[in-house]
């Protein structure tokens, strides 16, 4: 798809309904992101994920599955302890959840842990800029790669994440020249998140994009439908019928 300039479109999903909706509209990639822990858990951070979490999320998501590439994120210190510890979680995805691939954050320090995992038959996408299970490292959630010397890190960062094995690069919160750079330097694919068209794909949460919640949204979200208004609206008109005996009716009631 990058040879031939076929943009890729990736979303994330955290079960079998969303799944099978996501499915069903051809998307190309759907990312089990441990993101699930703010938008499903309700947690601050990713940081609280674990692998069980993960594994429970993805099984779900796989069951509505049948075109789409699946990629399930490694959560918080299920990789960064060890490759062999890494190699272990990954391949609980692989072999219990039918996931096709994992997703890890970082760059060059995870090098030899993402070449352990490719050896090892564990398709890797990997993850640069805004890496949220760094937050407390990154000072909080802020575009990255400004400067010249962290824009020249990052550049040779996609390199060895390539040299390493890496099938593709998701650039979060990225300055779209320096994205655009990186995607010309290597092969592999790239999927932005706040990282300008250039990219070779896009990827976005899937509940801020259909607009499920009034949380703060992010700069980058096109929100491409409010559902939360229309789902409170249901609510509301459920609540009525109950109270005033509308419902059930006879259309929704047994003889």
């Amino acid at each position: 798809m990058k040879t031939s300039g076929e943009k890729i479109a990736m979303l994330t999903a955290y079960d079998f309904g969303m799944a099978c909706l996501l499915d069903e509209s051809n998307i190309d990639i759907i990312l089990v992101g441990d993101s699930l822990g703010n938008v499903v858990l309700g947690y601050d951070t990713t940081l609280p994920v674990t692998m069980e979490d993960m594994l429970h999320h993805t099984q779900a998501v796989a069951r509505g599955t049948r075109k789409a590439m699946v990629v399930a994120d490694l959560p918080f210190l299920s990789y960064q302890v060890s490759p062999e510890a890494a190699l272990a979680n990954a391949g609980r995805f692989l072999k219990e959840a039918d996931a096709q691939a994992i997703k890890l954050e970082g760059g060059r320090e995870y090098a030899d842990t993402v070449e352990k995992l490719t050896r090892a038959g564990v398709p890797v996408m990997a993850h640069l800029g805004l890496t949220p299970q760094s937050i407390h490292q990154l000072g909080g959630y802020k575009v990255q790669g400004k400067k010249e010397e962290a824009a020249d890190k990052m550049i040779q960062d996609a390199v060895i994440m390539e040299e390493a094995g890496a099938f593709a690069l998701v650039l979060e919160c990225v300055p779209e020249k320096l994205a655009a750079e990186i995607t010309r330097t290597i092969s592999i694919p790239t999927i932005g998140i706040g990282a300008g068209v250039s990219c070779d794909g896009q990827v976005l949460v899937v509940n801020d994009m259909l607009g499920m919640n009034d949380r703060m949204t992010p700069k980058f979200v096109k929100k491409y439908a409010h559902l939360n208004q229309e789902i409170r609206s249901a609510i509301l008109r459920y609540i009525e019928d109950v109270k005033s005996g509308a419902f059930p009716d006879t259309e929704h009631s047994f003889k």
